[in-house]
C-alpha cells in the first residue's frame, strides 16, 4: 500500500504480474505424453526482445532459473519490496501454436503449473491471484480448462493472446466468451512471448525493430475491441467483460471518437448492435496501465484519464518481471478518486478482491 504525508494509505493492487516456469524441463514435468515429448519454442525465441535485455535481472531464481518463476522472489520483491497487497498473475505461455493440441497441452501445463505452485504452495499464496491460459485455436479444450478452474477461490481471469489469427467478435469465439460469463471471470487479452503463429503485427506488415514493435504491438487491442462492438457480441452478451493486459488505454478515446462518427449513420449494418459504439465501453471495456502508457505526470493527465470514461476502466499493473517494469506513480493531477480506481478499486471490483479483509484501506 502507499502511505501519503498526512498518513493515510491507498491499497494497491497489481493487476499484471507475469510468471514463468523455471525452465523447459520444469514446464515438461507439468505435461503429458505426447506432448511432453514434443519440440515447442523456448521463451527467448522471440523475433523482437528488448535490445538491452527482455527482463529484471534481479528477478532470475538463484540457480539462473527463468525471470518470474520463484514465486517467494516474486512475492519479496512485488509485496515486500514493492507495493502490492495483491497481484493478478499472468502466466506466459508461447502463442499459437501451428497444432492446436500442442498449444492447449502447453496452456494447460502452465495453469496447473500456477495453481500448484503459486495460488497454493508458498508464503504469498494468499496474496496471489491467477489467471488460467487457453488456446482460443482449440474451442473444446478451452472450455475443458475453464471448467476444471472455474471454481477454483484464487482464479479471477481466463486469458487469450493479443496474436491472434481471427479476430475475436468473430461467432467462432462465442462459445469460449459465453462460458467466460457463465464462470464469473473477465477476459484478458495479453501479449505472448515466444514464436506463435499470428497475423502480421502491424497494418503495415511485419517489423523490423524492437521500437517498431512495442510501440505498435498493444494497439491491436482495437482490432478486437472494434469487431466485438460491431458484431454485437456485448450486446448478446451484457455481462462479459475484456481486459486489454497490455495498455495503450490513452489511444482508446480518439478511436472510439471515430468509431462513433461513423459507426450511426451506418447502423443498418449492425441492427443486432443497436448502441453508439462507445455505449458498449462502460462495464465491458478494462485496460492494465503500464510505463509506456498514458501522457505522463502532465498537468492534463487527470483530464485525459477521465475522458471516455478510462478512469473507470484502468488498472495499474507492473509488467513484472520485464525491463519496463512499473514502479507506481501516480500523475499529480490524478484526483484522490481516480488514483484509488487506478490503484486498486476497479481491479477489487472487477476481480471480486476484498481489499479491506487483506489490508486496511482508509
Amino acid at each position: 500500500m502507499i502511505t501519503h504525508p498526512d498518513g493515510t494509505t491507498t491499497p494497491v493492487i497489481d493487476a499484471s504480474v507475469h510468471i514463468f516456469s523455471q525452465s523447459n524441463k520444469d514446464l515438461r514435468s507439468f505435461m503429458r505424453e505426447p506432448f511432453k515429448s514434443r519440440g515447442f519454442p523456448d521463451y527467448e525465441m522471440d523475433w523482437y526482445g528488448a535490445p538491452g535485455g527482455e527482463y529484471l535481472s534481479k528477478a532470475e531464481g538463484p540457480d539462473r532459473q527463468y525471470p518470474g518463476s520463484d514465486p517467494e522472489i516474486v512475492g519479496k520483491h512485488i509485496f515486500d519490496e514493492g507495493v502490492a497487497d495483491f497481484a493478478v498473475l499472468h502466466p506466459m505461455t508461447r502463442g499459437i501454436m501451428p497444432d492446436r493440441h500442442l498449444g492447449t497441452a502447453i496452456a494447460a501445463a502452465h495453469n496447473e503449473l500456477m495453481v500448484t505452485r503459486w495460488l497454493e504452495d508458498n508464503p504469498y499464496a494468499e496474496h496471489f491471484r491467477g489467471t488460467i491460459r487457453v488456446n482460443p485455436d482449440d474451442i473444446t479444450g478451452a472450455l475443458r480448462e475453464i471448467a476444471k478452474y472455474r471454481d477454483h477461490p484464487r482464479v479471477v481471469q481466463v486469458a487469450v493472446p493479443l496474436q491472434s489469427r481471427e479476430l475475436y467478435g468473430k461467432p467462432q469465439f462465442w462459445p469460449l466468451w459465453e462460458a467466460a460469463v457463465e464462470a464469473n471471470l473477465p477476459v484478458g487479452v495479453h501479449i505472448e512471448v515466444g514464436a506463435g503463429v499470428s497475423f502480421a503485427p502491424t497494418p503495415s506488415g511485419v517489423p523490423r525493430t524492437y521500437e517498431n514493435y512495442v510501440s505498435f504491438m498493444a494497439l491491436n487491442f482495437l482490432y478486437h475491441l472494434m469487431n466485438l462492438i460491431v458484431e454485437g457480441v456485448f450486446e448478446r452478451m451484457p455481462d462479459l467483460k475484456f481486459v486489454w493486459a497490455d495498455g495503450a488505454a490513452d489511444m482508446l478515446t480518439p478511436f472510439i471518437w471515430r468509431m462513433d462518427c461513423f459507426g450511426r449513420p451506418h447502423l443498418e449494418q449492425t441492427p443486432w448492435a443497436p448502441r453508439m459504439p462507445s455505449d458498449y465501453l462502460p462495464g465491458h471495456t478494462y485496460f492494465v496501465q503500464g510505463a509506456m502508457d498514458g501522457p505522463g505526470d502532465t498537468d492534463f493527465a487527470g483530464e485525459w484519464f477521465g475522458f471516455t470514461g478510462k478512469d473507470d476502466m484502468v488498472m495499474y499493473g507492473s509488467s513484472y518481471p520485464h525491463w519496463q517494469y512499473n514502479e507506481l506513480k501516480v500523475p499529480a493531477s490524478y484526483s484522490d478518486e481516480q488514483r484509488d480506481k487506478l490503484c486498486w478499486r476497479n481491479a477489487a471490483q472487477l476481480y471480486g478482491i476484498d481489499v479491506g479483509a487483506g489490508v486496511g484501506a482508509q
